[in-house]
């Protein structure tokens, strides 16, 4: 009966005990705030996929949804896509040979377009590798575009180039042409490709558009073709408008015709034309519309201007403290209607080792108390989800987090070293601060750097318990050796403060301590 009474009382000093130490922890700690975003603007993220920047709350910037642009990849020739008012060219192997194309904000893709006034567009070279910069035989490509006309005008030229090519010892000339007719675009290619000829004998393709480019409104346009099946065909907001099998029998079963082309020579899109175009893009592979593109269509324009998948972004791991807590995270953000915004946190002590799923992120909500995240350094994600119609975007302008960090105990203020033989005698007095749980012994033979490995007590700094006098042997007469001592958080034992005043003695075998 007795040894049960003992347990019970032993089972309430373990928890009361538990209780003193979290209620202690709370006491000693000191609540820490960072900002992300805001009057200091967004840092540089670890990752960043389908969002972008724009203005936010109280015109601070934000981070929002990047519309649907078309993303440079292996497969991309060329991309103009205007983004960058001092280069329209965002990739590929072109040289700029004359640009007459002013930047305008009504874009369809991203931020910026390209405005054509009729007086000379834009003007591109390809260098050696590219499809429009070899000569030689080339295989699939499709090109595709966005146009925005003021007028649609007959005869206004949206892409032209013109070259020539040697065939058995006489020059043949080539043609690649896009004009407006009768309020829709039109294609001629001429002797574009090698080995074939139409109906009517004659080295020339043209593709027909059947409906009608409205001025002041956006749609899009590819020319496509495929060299495994000879298919070249011309669509408008992924429909097919017209094609034609470039083969020996004009159907998919005939001889397949190749593209060999002549000397490269200039690219030139808008040259007389009146309106906007945005986002050029060649591809070497034929067209392939986006998943969330579907026959919908129906000869519409109906693009989702945000990618259903919507956007994420990762901070850096952010150093804050050993031991630090998050305890929440509060965003400024805007929400529309059917659209979303989910925040994700993880911390350790180091990430040399994390990976995209280690450690786990934890999902959090804004506002809300956070538990079980704690470590040296902290790490905020974030998605961002448009509407269903792919229409409207969340935007984050600030993500402020709220965390404790365990003060840093104050050294000793008086501390002394008496020198012996081969070894120093350290004594001082305990620090005021009632967090030191016990103390480090940092030595070297340089003041100010403590980078001993002499003593027999082990490697600066040494570790010791909650004690006011100890020794460190090991050490060579006759070298003056420096000492500093810093205290350690009853809390958490990596949690160091700042040093002490140094101190030095010189061993002497003469000694006799």
């Amino acid at each position: 009966m007795l040894k049960k009474q003992i347990n019970k009382v032993s089972c309430k000093v373990i928890r009361l005990l538990c209780i003193l130490f979290v209620m202690s922890h709370s006491l000693y700690a000191e609540n820490t705030q960072i900002v992300l975003g805001g009057k200091e603007g967004w840092p540089s993220f670890d990752y960043a996929n389908g969002v972008t920047t724009g203005t936010g709350r109280y015109g601070y910037e934000c981070i929002e949804l990047a519309t649907n642009s078309f993303i440079y990849d292996e497969m991309t020739d060329l991309l103009i896509d205007f983004e960058n008012p001092s280069s329209p060219v965002s990739a590929g192997a072109y040289d700029i040979v004359s640009n007459n194309l002013r930047v305008s904000t009504d874009a369809v893709m991203e931020k910026g377009a390209g405005l054509s006034r009729n007086i000379g567009g834009l003007s591109v070279l390809g260098k050696p590798g590219a499809f429009f910069g070899t000569e030689g035989l080339l295989g699939s490509f499709s090109f595709e575009f966005w146009l925005c006309p003021s007028i649609a005008e007959n005869g206004e030229v949206i892409i032209k180039w013109e070259s020539s090519k040697n065939v058995r010892g006489r020059l043949i000339y080539q043609l690649m042409n896009c004009i407006f007719e009768g309020g829709h675009l039109d294609w001629t290619l001429s002797n574009f490709f090698d080995n074939y000829k139409n109906e009517y004998g004659n080295n020339e393709i043209n593709l027909k558009g059947t409906s009608n480019i409205i001025p002041d409104k956006w749609s899009y346009h590819v020319l496509s073709y495929d060299c495994e099946t000879g298919l070249l065909e011309y669509l408008v907001n992924g429909v097919t408008e017209d094609l034609v099998y470039v083969t020996s029998t004009g159907d998919a079963v005939g001889e397949i015709a190749f593209i060999v082309l002549g000397t490269p020579s200039e690219l030139q899109f808008c040259s007389e034309y009146t309106g906007k175009v945005d986002d050029i893009r060649i591809m070497r592979r034929p067209y392939s519309p986006p998943e969330y593109q579907s026959a919908e269509y129906a000869g519409t324009l109906r693009r989702l201007i945000y990618s259903p998948t919507g956007g994420r972004f990762e901070t850096k791991p952010i150093r804050v403290s050993t031991g630090a807590i998050l305890n929440s995270l509060t965003a400024v953000d805007s929400i529309p209607s059917q659209t979303d915004v989910c925040y994700f946190v993880r911390s350790g002590d180091n990430f040399y080792n994390w990976t995209d799923s280690y450690p786990a992120w934890k999902p959090v909500e804004n506002g809300e108390a956070i538990t079980g995240v704690k470590g040296l350094y902290f790490q905020v994600a974030c998605n961002l989800y448009p509407d269903g119609n792919g229409e409207k975007s969340p935007s984050v302008t600030t993500i402020e987090l709220d965390f404790s960090e365990l003060p840093l105990p104050l050294p000793p203020f008086t501390v002394k070293a008496e020198a012996g033989n081969g070894c120093v005698v350290l004594n001082w007095k305990y620090s005021v601060d009632d967090t030191a749980g016990g103390y480090y012994i940092y030595y070297g033979s340089r003041p100010g750097e403590y980078l001993g490995r002499i003593a027999v007590e082990g490697e600066s700094p040494i570790k010791i318990g909650n004690q006011t006098s100890f020794k460190v042997t090991g050490l060579e007469n006759g070298k003056i050796y420096y000492f500093a001592i810093a205290a350690w958080s009853v809390l958490d034992d990596r949690i160091t403060g700042p040093l002490s005043k140094e101190v030095f003695a010189r061993p002497l075998d003469r000694l006799k301590k």
